[in-house]
């Protein structure tokens, strides 16, 4: 009956084949995006465990259920100054903009502060510290930046985010690891040639500071430390770790090299506090997110 109403307001005739069949498929096609529309989404698994869990909330065996809501993202054009080579590598990577703090932590370097950098995970905080470390690289042939990860993972992951962002700039800087697992014949070269290594604090206690002299090239150039996951180095560990950079800091100034600290940590309630314990200088704190965060529910 539809049908015939609608052709019949149309005043078509029904032995027109072509008409009928062009008309026939646009109201198919109007149905099926109504159809689309009507149709509920699908329940995905984490809303059905959600749903679930409510009726532990009436028995009394959740305790608390927060709800969060979510967070627009906040962004920024790159800065001026950031050289054309690495605004095209981050292009061709899909980022258009920067977030604000990514931005920040920028400006911060930019103006030779040390800093730490607290927001959460998944929020940009590599690139707050590769931005700057990368563009000062680029523009000063001679400068050097050493890594530091607790663990040998996180810098077999760094390297090879930083080699990919490096190759899309077109310019050649040694990205390499240095630890236990590195071979011995490669490690002269690393020596020589790396502009940016990546260790840990055992390595740098063990491996590297006690053989200054082979490392001339990197500590006499040597101008940032990225210190990432600086969280985990609390305690007796972090006490430890403490003394390595007063020997590291000692190092550099005997070879006229003034060090920037670049820190990242996992959001805690005194960043501030630790990393001027651990570094024993004045350090600025980013800690204003602005990546976009998702609705989050803390259920206990």
């Amino acid at each position: 009956m539809c049908l015939k109403f609608y052709f019949w307001q149309k005043n078509l005739n029904f032995k027109d084949t072509a008409h009928w069949n062009c008309h026939l498929e646009l109201l198919l096609w109007v149905f099926t995006m109504v159809d689309h529309l009507t149709t509920p989404a699908p329940v995905t698994p984490v809303e059905r465990a959600l749903e679930s869990f409510k009726s532990l909330k009436k028995s009394g065996e959740i305790t608390a259920w927060v709800q969060t809501a979510a967070q627009p993202g906040h962004f920024t054009d790159f800065p001026e100054n950031l050289a054309a080579s690495l605004k095209s590598a981050l292009l061709k990577r899909g980022i258009r903009q920067l977030y604000t703090h990514q931005f920040e932590a920028y400006d911060l370097v930019k103006q030779g502060k040390h800093l730490v950098v607290v927001t959460p995970t998944a929020s940009g905080k590599t690139l707050c510290y590769n931005l700057p470390v990368l563009n000062d690289l680029i523009e000063k042939p001679q400068l050097r930046a050493l890594y530091l990860f607790p663990t040998k993972a996180l810098a077999q992951d760094q390297m090879a985010e930083l080699r990919q962002m490096v190759e899309a700039t077109g310019h050649r800087i040694g990205v390499h690891t240095y630890d236990g697992d590195t071979p011995a014949d490669m490690r002269p070269k690393i020596r020589r040639e790396a502009r940016i290594v990546l260790t840990n604090p055992d390595m740098l206690h063990s491996g590297i500071l006690p053989h200054h002299p082979k490392w001339i090239e990197l500590l006499q150039n040597l101008k940032y430390v990225i210190v990432d996951e600086l969280h985990t180095y609390r305690g007796i560990f972090g006490s430890h770790v403490c003394n390595v950079f007063r020997r590291l800091m000692r190092v550099a100034h005997f070879y006229h090299s003034e060090i920037q600290f670049v820190c990242a940590s996992a959001t805690i309630a005194n960043p501030q506090e630790l990393a001027e314990k651990l570094l024993e200088k004045k350090v600025q704190v980013v800690d204003q997110n602005g990546a976009p965060q998702s609705k989050k529910d803390l259920i206990f």
